[in-house]
């Protein structure tokens, strides 16, 4: 049986719903070239589409699908129930702002981090 992780990123994106394209998200969130889409995008999509794709997990096996085929029509149908729940509660993923980056959240734990250390053996000192 083919799992839903074993298909490939580029399958799985070719057949989810247009308002979950990568590549319209990157541009809508204004995501620097080269950089991944996850590390702007709103937690509440991130939720969302991760929420579809434990859907497809689950509904390939208790409805025992096989092949690429039926597995990408489940995961884009459980994308568009998840749209529908998020637009029928007001909620348009489209126009959700960007998260702050990430990367650049992260530098700055790693900072304060260091910063407080070092502040903390000073003080020991």
């Amino acid at each position: 049986m083919i799992a839903v992780s074993d298909l490939s990123e580029v399958k799985v994106i070719k057949h989810c719903s247009a308002d979950f394209r990568p590549s319209d998200m990157k541009r809508k969130l204004a995501v620097p070239k080269g950089r991944a889409l996850a590390d702007f995008l709103p937690t509440l999509t991130i939720k969302a589409k991760d929420f579809a794709t434990e859907l497809t997990s689950h509904n390939v096996i208790e409805k025992d699908l096989h092949g690429e085929g039926l597995i990408s029509r489940e995961h884009v149908d459980n994308n568009l129930a998840v749209r529908k729940i998020l637009h029928e509660r007001g909620v348009r993923p489209e126009s959700l702002p960007a998260a702050e980056d990430a990367a650049k959240v992260k530098r700055k734990l790693e900072s304060d981090q260091k910063k407080i250390l070092k502040d903390t053996n000073r003080i020991g000192d």
